[in-house]
Parts: structure tokens; sequence; C-alpha cells
């Protein structure tokens, strides 16, 4: 692989790898389905519950949230991104590049936000059911959702626009790190520290802690229902807010799993001199990304109402009249 600059009329353009042309086609064909998996199952998830009116309860809303999040990764983020891998530059100019930036930013904010006022709502749901109606209304969901998107919008744009994240090393980045061509969230240590925190590990550990506690109630509630003869729509109700927390879990977990590396190497990276290979550190990168692809995996796997809502969808039957008072599941 021959180094190239990216722009050879301009005095300090980035360096260019030019890859042969079947591993280009190789990368865009990969990297291509990915972001088609991941734009297409998080709308159908998205309008899934916007369409069907049984879907439309205060913890699928903070999923369709949560599900906008990865859609907007998909086509504002992962779409550029796969250009810019494969190219190795950036060719849309410097405005787009910050907006790039500030949307990933953002968006993945908002994914992990979405995620800790979903284990919120399945705090109250497990270990206070009598309080869960009056407390988590839709009302009080959508001003959830409002909190989630403007911190995103403010940390993700914010730090971006106002160079938050090159704060105090600005010589030393415009000097040896800026080069046309280079799109990319370059961090002090001050920065990488603070942003992965406040952004990953705090919420991270908050929703271990939160998820392990709703285990530990749901397990004591179902010894409560097995030693007593309770009413079976109790049961019935309990197997259902049980099904619901651990298949809510596994997607916390998804997120914590392809997200640590890429934290970590985000957090250690400025004391390390910014030695990690640029390739390694992409790669982690796609890796946290590639949960946004998972997350309508898991809900296809684990809810018949999404395989559901997929056979109306696919087979043309949404097109009937009433088809969104459509039973899709039964409690």
């Amino acid at each position: 692989m021959e180094p190239v600059l990216c722009y050879e009329s301009r005095n300090g353009s980035c360096q260019k790898t030019i890859y042969p042309l079947p591993v280009r086609i190789t990368l865009y064909m990969i990297l291509g389905v990915i972001v088609i998996l991941t734009v297409c199952g998080n709308f159908l998830v998205a309008v899934s519950i916007a369409f069907f009116k049984q879907l439309r309860t205060p913890t699928n809303y903070l999923i369709a949230s949560l599900a906008v999040s990865d859609l907007l990764l998909g086509l504002l983020v992962m779409l550029p991104a796969m250009v810019q891998c494969v190219e190795s530059c950036w060719y849309f100019g410097d405005v787009l590049c910050e907006v790039y930036l500030s949307s990933d930013v953002m968006l993945c904010t908002a994914s992990i936000l979405n995620l800790s006022f979903i284990s919120l709502d399945r705090h109250y749901a497990v270990c206070q059911p009598l309080l869960y109606r009056r407390k988590i209304s839709v009302n009080v969901v959508l001003i959830m959702i409002l909190v989630i998107w403007s911190i995103s919008a403010l940390i993700g744009f914010g730090m971006i626009f106002l160079k938050l994240n090159i704060w105090g090393i600005e010589e030393f980045y415009y000097e040896h790190i800026a080069c046309e061509g280079g799109c990319f969230v370059f961090q002090s240590r001050l920065s990488s520290t603070v942003s992965s925190v406040f952004s990953f590990y705090i919420p991270g550990i908050i929703m271990l802690g939160v998820y392990l506690k709703i285990f530990l109630v749901a397990q004591k509630q179902l010894h409560s229902i097995q030693n007593t003869s309770c009413m079976s729509s109790a049961k019935i109700s309990n197997k259902s807010q049980t099904k619901a927390t651990k298949t809510l879990a596994i997607i916390m977990g998804a997120f914590l799993s392809f997200w640590t590396p890429f934290f970590v190497c985000n957090t250690i990276n400025p004391y390390i001199r910014y030695s990690t290979p640029p390739a390694l550190f992409e790669t982690l990168g796609w890796l946290g990304y590639f949960n946004s692809t998972v997350n309508p995996l898991i809900y296809a796997f684990f809810y018949s109402w999404f395989r559901k809502a997929f056979w109306l969808f696919t087979s043309g039957n949404i097109f009937k009249a009433d088809i969104s008072e459509t039973t899709l599941f039964t409690e």
C-alpha cells in the first residue's frame, strides 16, 4: 500500500492510504451491509412503535428513542465513516466534518442516556409495580426523552464547536496533528477522561447496579409467587415484566460489551502519548457502532411483536385499513 496525500495541491495535507481494489470493494460491501442493517432495523423498530397503538407504552417510547438514536447514527455517522474508512481521507469539508463529529458524540451519548432512563423505567416496573403507572406516565417519559436529547446535543455540539476536546493542547494539535483531509475527534487528557467518565463509566456503573437490584427483587418476587397461591394474572404479569427486563438488560449488556474497548482505549490513549495505532482506534470505533446494528436483532429474537410487525410491513398488509389496531401480543 503506497501512502500519498489526500490533497496533492495543498500544504499540510494528510497522508492517504490507497488500498488494493479488491480490499476496497470488500470493505464497502461489508460496511455497507452493516449500515443498511442498522438503518432498516432501527427504522422498523421506531415505526412499529409509532404505528401500532398496542406498542405505545412508556417503556416502548424509550425504546423508540433508542432506535432513533441508532438510526441517525447509521445515517449521519456510519455512512460518512464508511467512506472515510475506505478512502482514508475526509472529502466533505470542514463544516460537515464538525457536524459529523458532533453527531457522533451526541448520538453515542443519547444511546447511553436512553439506556439509563430505560433502566430507571424497569426499576419502577419491577421494584415498585404499584407506583409504576403513576410515576412513569407517557408525559414523564416524553420529558425524559427531551432531557436525553437536549443533554446529548449540548455535549456533542458544545464539545466540538467550542473546541473543548483540545482545550489546553491547541498548539500541539494544530502543529502536529491537524491536517487537510483528516476528520476525527482528538482529545486532551482532561477531555478524554472527563468525557469518558461522564458519558460512559458513571452511567454504565449505575445501570449495572440498577439491573443487579432489579434482578434480586425479581427473584424475590418470583419465589413469593411460587410459594403462594397467587392468581394466574399476577403470575403472567410478573413473567411479562421479567422477560422485558431480561431483554433490556441484554441490550444494555451488549452496549457495554461493544463500547467498553473503545472507551478504555480513548481514556488511556492521551496518557501513552497517542501511541494507539489509528487502524486499531478506528476498528474499536466500528465495534461500538456495530452495537446499533445488533439492537434490532435482539428485539427480533426476544420480542414476538417485532417479528409480527416486520411481517406486516414486508408483506404489504401494513397498507390495509385499521391495521394499527392489530393485536401484536397478548399478556
